[in-house]
């Protein structure tokens, strides 16, 4: 579908310059921008490549020379990723997975379907089931039983809900994402050395071999409103009470969220994350791609840990960590850089232990 300048720049809140009648059908990087699509251009050392296309509009940073640039119209954003959260919002074409219920779906009865639902073929919505107004539910989904499915929800192709999970409303789910799988929860009838080496940080004690005993998961998993859950991602059930993830919380792909854990608003969780059993996570935390927090730990609200930080102890609210075993960011540079200091360091001893060596033998 073809906008105006002026109808984006409302949308999004921005401002609309020459010809704003103009419209467009596509968003386009430089270079390959045809006369119908937007040059999306607002970091200025990318401006080079405008002159490569045919775009006769561009989505600009704050003050560019959009006329100099020989361009027939502009929108300005003064802050440019922001306002392209925005324009991707209008120009997404979705997915076109059709409206209405497919006839190669399979309904319990007993379940309730909101008004103006869109179920994919071979999808499964299991007894007493439950989705709101206005969701779309892709093909080969399934939704099991007493599970809740709030408004404006969308949930691409096989995407799985397992039964009495709880997700409000505006969801998002990737495809491939599992929702209320069973916690990874197993027993030895004896103390196993996994136990003991935890006790001892390191012996086992006298290794037996034992057989391991499943603890079924009782609980489920709730979900807040606005939550967006990247492709092949995992969220188990809670043991006893439900696994909770909070409002406004947004998954990479393949993370992985053990049971019992509890995840805080407005949280960013980055690709390969991987949260243990029982672990509570605070509000407006941020985790860089392949994080991992050990079980049972707590780590505070805002707290900023770097890709591959590995946080085995709790972390306090605000601060900004990385390594592993995780530290704050800047004791973690300074063990960096004694580390690729050590070569140099060695070779100075050397060098000592020689003179000395020397000396002596003149002695």
């Amino acid at each position: 579908m073809a906008y105006t300048l002026q109808q984006i720049a409302d949308a999004i809140g921005a401002t609309a310059l020459g010809d704003t009648s103009l419209t467009v059908a596509r968003v386009a990087e430089p270079a390959s921008a045809g006369p119908d699509d937007l040059a999306l251009l607002t970091n200025p050392k990318f401006a080079a490549g405008l002159a490569a296309g045919k775009a006769r509009a561009a989505m600009l940073w704050e003050g560019a020379d959009w006329e100099g640039m020989g361009l027939a119209g502009a929108i300005v954003s003064s802050r440019g990723r922001f306002a392209l959260s925005g324009l991707s919002r209008i120009m997404d074409p979705g997915q076109h997975f059709g409206s209405g219920i497919h006839t190669m779906a399979v309904v319990d009865p007993s379940a309730e379907i909101g008004e103006n639902v869109s179920i994919g073929p071979f999808t499964m919505v299991g007894a007493r089931a439950r989705i709101g107004a206005n969701s779309i539910v892709g093909p080969n989904c399934s939704v099991g039983a007493d599970a809740t499915l709030g408004a404006d929800c969308f949930l691409r192709e096989q995407v799985s809900i397992g039964a009495r999970a709880t997700i409000g409303d505006r969801f998002i789910a990737q495809p491939g994402v599992r929702i209320a799988s069973d916690g990874f929860s197993f027993v030895t009838p004896e103390k196993s050395g996994v136990e003991a080496a935890r006790e001892t940080l390191g012996d086992q004690g006298d290794i037996k071999s034992q057989t391991w005993a499943r603890i079924h998961s009782l609980g489920s998993v709730t979900i807040g409103d606005d939550v967006e859950i990247g492709a092949n991602s995992c969220i188990d059930c809670g043991t006893i009470r439900d696994t909770v993830i909070g409002n406004g919380v947004k998954m990479d792909n393949l993370v992985h969220i053990a049971h019992n854990v509890e995840i805080g608003d407005n949280t960013l969780l980055a690709g390969q994350v991987g949260i243990a059993g029982s672990t509570k996570i605070g509000k407006n935390v941020v985790f860089g791609g392949q994080c991992g927090v050990s079980d049972n730990i707590t780590v505070g609200d805002n707290v900023i840990a770097g890709g591959g930080t590995k946080m085995m102890s709790k972390v306090p609210a605000g601060r900004v960590v990385l390594g592993y075993p995780a530290v704050k960011m800047e004791t973690h540079l300074e063990m960096y850089k004694g580390l690729r200091r050590l070569s140099r360091l060695f070779e100075d001893v050397s060098a000592l232990k020689a003179a000395i060596s020397k000396t002596d033998s003149n002695d």
